[in-house]
């Protein structure tokens, strides 16, 4: 008998659900009556299992390999072994020694690739051209049957590990989890220090089993195939996804192991309540809530918590954070469970405070206890659970798939954490109220079951976090406040879609349905998602909306204004589908409207008759205006690959305006500015609108012009100025941007001649040729940091190639060095470049450049940016491609050499570094010129 046949123990045939009612049977995940792929669930002889995901439309085949192990099966003495593993294993196998087999063969084939460790979870995934899926199979089939762990790798991979922790230390998240680690119960094991350092996986003491016999004993310990579960998603039928499956994954040795379960409490009562604050570092006052409660993984299919969260974390009229917002205490608040780990969890409640509120912690703990027994007196009733029950058939009924990448990762953890029927079922089955449960959930939300947990700048602490370096104590605050006790639960939703009616048209493209002088409508029928959904983009165009940092400040304030202004009203909107998004940009401010087609024009006529007419609340505006300043305090904060990305734009795009300047501009703003501002700029208007989803033309057309006559617009599209790439043809110094970081970075930045199709095609070939080798030498080679990426980065249509590296203990100059070696090599590889070698790289770049949309809301925002680039034809990313296929070698050599040749821009820091006036040290560069197609 063949292996194929040999390594199949159970097979279920192909399967498609025929209504959101089918009951599946054991071995048939139970689909949305809408998804017509096929599915398949294969278990092979050695107990790996396989969900198979036939998709004839994916333009990529995915992988998602998840290995029930994390970090919490780290042993005691060498924290961060589960994740100094995951990344062992790329390093190399028998039949493909080489560090790079697994990562260049995906990049010649235009695919992606990563991994992570959880506490319980190891996930490695990757995607790829679907004809180069059987040897991207048999690179990471080997990771699980015959690793190196080549010994000559240990310290380099060891100093990986040791960058990523240090690139990582000043994470807000990962500071509290610290100081939440030492509260909990400390022998529980999602307790320890998951990441990982030079220090706890230093060499072993003389007599005792070295790193790598560590490693190696640990992967024999709890990697094997019946703890692994394989998703693959991918266009080629199930038959040969099932042969691929059983050729490469078969002789994975079975070790005979199960899923390691934990039964250690997560938290200890004796120790409970508690209450702590810790420092954090940026300008951000959060205040989180944890009671211990029993795992609700377990009751899926009734989700009892999940009413709960929902009650607690609703945002409407007579919410906690409705009235929290009113005393100006708090600006977000969300609810939901943390930590689980199969037994225990946490039930968690976040709020994010204004500094007023944190002053008044106490009260505000008061105030959510008082909710709690709102809920607790109220039953809870039915008729809430049966809301969200429908709610959730509707996603369900229309449930829309990620990429194949997203699909693949999610199918895989589902596959470990529920049975195969509820893989894609699990987050929207609510198979009745369960009433008693319900109660013993909300039984333990009580202040005798609490941690609390604070974080703020000005929080001074007696201890420090062990590995995150944070300072901490226990929380004695207690300062007199008043109780907010004026709270009531929602009301029935009254935007919840009643007509779920599928219209059938289609459009190949946007058509432009309406072209008057200042007011432009496209339109596109677009049933191909198979949901009764829309997605209209109005962009409120005004001339002067960012031509200084004042106007861009009060352009932000708008938009925020706007969406804070109906937080409670639109917020059972949102629960029902509905969403509303109101940005700022160069050229004004843009309102998107994505959801059901039903209900949808009612909420579009609210938000602009709130933008007309809406009172400016003095607390509103104070409101909005500490949150975007916030925003550009922390920037110093962001990570700085970041940072340096955001200085290269502020150097190169016009109009951009740095977060120093935009905070600055925002401190002497007061309430009649803003209404200034709001009168002057609905009052001169252009107005460009798109509609994409299923609804036909004339309702489209109704709609537009409906918001069209409200709000007036007067102005031509040249009386709009546009956003503008700039030339870098003239030496600049190296610019620094404005960090408080303790890292090194070096961001060279080499940029295209002109903004034509050509240097586009030539430049992004160029970038996939360039990510691999550059990745390979100096991050795994040299080690130099964490973040290392090369590759192919336009500012807007402006081509360039981006070469960024950051390190915890490498110079900017040192840093410098390297790469200029490494450019130097490259040319000597593109000399050697023939067309055969280069086929693979220009098909990958044409694959992703042609990658078809995985949803409603992403084509939509793809054509939308189109529209902003003038491409009404939306046309302009096919010519691409096909130029793309054109390049030859000779070109590229070409294209190299006037790179080097030309000036290069450099964004570098070294702690210490004083930043720039990027926007000064650049005022004298013009825009790059268009070029001749």
């Amino acid at each position: 008998m063949c292996l194929q046949l040999l390594a199949l123990l159970v097979l279920a045939a192909p399967t498609r659900a025929e209504s959101i009612d089918e009951v599946a049977d054991a071995t048939t995940p139970r689909i949305s009556p809408n998804d017509e792929r096929d599915y398949r669930v294969v278990t092979l002889e050695n107990g790996l299992t396989a969900l198979l995901v036939s998709d004839p439309e994916a333009d990529k085949a995915a992988v998602s390999l998840n290995v029930s192990v994390g970090s919490a099966q780290d042993p005691g003495d060498l924290a961060g072994l589960a994740h100094f593993l995951e990344h062992m294993l790329f390093l190399g196998t028998e039949p493909y020694p080489e560090a790079d087999a697994y990562q260049s063969y995906l990049t010649r084939h235009g695919g992606s690739h990563n991994a992570f460790t959880a506490p319980q979870d190891t996930n490695y995934f990757f995607d790829i051209e679907p004809d180069a899926l059987a040897g991207a199979l048999d690179r990471f089939s080997q990771f699980f049957i015959a690793p190196l762990f080549n010994a000559d790798r240990l310290e380099s991979e060891r100093n990986v590990v040791h960058s990523e922790y240090m690139a990582r230390i000043r994470d807000e998240g990962r500071r509290e989890n610290d100081l939440l680690d030492r509260v909990l119960n400390p022998e529980h094991p999602f307790t320890g220090f998951s990441v990982g350092s030079r220090e706890t996986l230093a060499d072993r003491p003389e007599g005792e089993p070295d790193l790598r016999e560590r490693v190696i004993d640990f992967y024999e310990s709890y990697y094997g195939p019946n703890v692994m579960h394989l998703a693959v998603v991918a266009p080629q039928p199930l038959d040969e996804l099932e042969k691929l499956v059983a050729e490469h994954f078969a002789t994975v040795p079975d070790r005979g192991l199960e899923r390691p379960e934990i039964a250690t409490p997560l938290a200890l009562p004796e120790s409970l309540p508690r209450r702590v604050a810790v420092q954090s570092l940026r300008d951000s006052r959060q205040l989180r809530f944890f009671f211990p409660v029993p795992d609700p993984v377990a009751e899926y299919r009734h989700k009892p918590a999940d009413l709960i969260a929902h009650l607690l974390g609703h945002e409407g009229e007579g919410s906690l954070l409705a009235a929290l917002r009113e005393a100006g205490w708090a600006d977000g608040l969300s609810a939901g469970v943390s930590r689980g780990d199969g037994r225990h969890a946490l039930f968690t409640v976040s709020l994010s405070l204004t500094p007023e509120g944190a002053e008044q912690r106490d009260a505000i703990e008061a105030s959510l206890f008082t909710a709690i027994e709102t809920i607790r007196e109220a039953g809870p009733e039915a008729w809430r659970y049966e809301q969200q029950a429908r709610l959730a058939e509707q996603s369900f009924q229309f449930q829309q798939h990620g990429s194949p990448l997203q699909d693949a990762m999610r199918l895989a953890m589902n596959l470990a954490r529920f049975p195969v029927e509820d893989v894609q079922f699990a987050d929207y089955r609510m198979d009745g109220f369960d009433r008693e449960r319900t109660r013993d959930y909300l039984a333990a939300l009580t202040p005798d079951n609490l941690i609390r947990l604070y974080s703020a700048p000005d929080v001074e602490g007696d201890q420090t976090s062990p590995w995150f370096n944070a300072p901490w104590r226990d929380d004695t605050h207690s300062t007199e406040g008043r109780l907010l006790d004026d709270l009531a639960l929602p009301e029935p939703n009254p935007y919840i879609a009643e007509d779920l009616t599928l219209l059938d048209a289609q459009d190949e493209r946007p058509r432009q349905r309406i072209d008057e002088p200042a007011f432009a409508f496209w339109h596109m029928a677009d049933a191909s998602f198979d949901t009764p959904k829309a997605e209209w983009r109005f962009s409120l165009q005004h001339p002067r909306a960012a031509e200084a940092p004042r106007a861009a400040v009060l352009a932000r304030l708008l938009a925020g204004w706007l969406e804070d202004s109906l937080n409670e009203a639109l917020y059972p909107a949102r629960l029902a589908g509905q969403g509303v998004d109101a940005y700022a940009h160069a050229r004004g401010i843009t309102l998107a409207f994505s959801g059901w087609r039903d209900r949808q024009e009612v909420v579009m006529e609210r938000v602009i008759e709130q933008l007309q007419e809406g009172e400016i609340a003095p607390a509103t505006f104070e409101r909005v205006r500490y949150r975007l300043q916030r925003e550009w305090r922390n920037a110093p904060q962001d990570p700085l690959h970041r940072q340096a990305s955001r200085t290269l734009a502020e150097a190169l795009v016009r109009p951009q305006w740095p977060s120093a300047a935009l905070l600055e501009e925002s401190e002497g703003l007061t309430t009649e500015d803003l209404h200034d501002f709001r009168d002057a700029f609905l009052g001169e208007l252009r107005l460009e609108a798109m509609a994409v989803g299923n609804l036909d033309a004339e309702q489209a057309d109704t709609i537009a012009r409906r918001v069209a006559e409200t709000l007036a617009p007067t102005l031509s599209a040249d009386a709009i100025p546009e956003l503008v790439p700039l030339d870098a043809a003239t030496d600049l110094p190296i610019l620094t941007p404005h960090t408080s970081r303790e890292e090194s970075i070096l961001l060279r930045y080499l940029q295209g001649p002109d903004r034509s199709l050509s240097s586009q095609a030539r430049l992004a070939v160029l970038g996939q040729l360039i990510d691999t080798p550059f990745y390979q030498r100096l991050r795994t080679e040299q080690q130099l940091g964490y973040v290392v990426n090369a590759g192919y980065s336009p500012m807007l249509d402006a081509p360039g190639l981006a070469l960024m590296v950051q390190s915890p203990e490498t110079g900017s100059e040192a840093i410098g060095e390297h790469v200029d070696a490494f450019l130097d090599d490259f040319e000597a590889t593109l000399a050697t470049l023939e067309e055969d070698d280069l086929a693979a790289y220009r098909q990958a770049v044409h694959a992703e450049l042609t990658r078809r949309d995985t949803s409603l809301g992403g084509r939509t925002d793809r054509l939308w940016r189109a529209l902003a680039y003038g491409d009404t034809d939306f046309d302009r990313r096919e010519r691409l491609a096909e130029r793309v296929l054109a390049v030859s070698p000779d070109e590229l050599r070409q294209a190299w050499q006037a790179l080097r040749d030309a000036p290069t821009v450099a964004v570098a820091f070294d702690p210490g570094d004083e930043p720039d006036d990027v926007l000064t040290l650049t005022k004298h560069l013009v825009p790059l010129p268009e070029g001749q197609e």
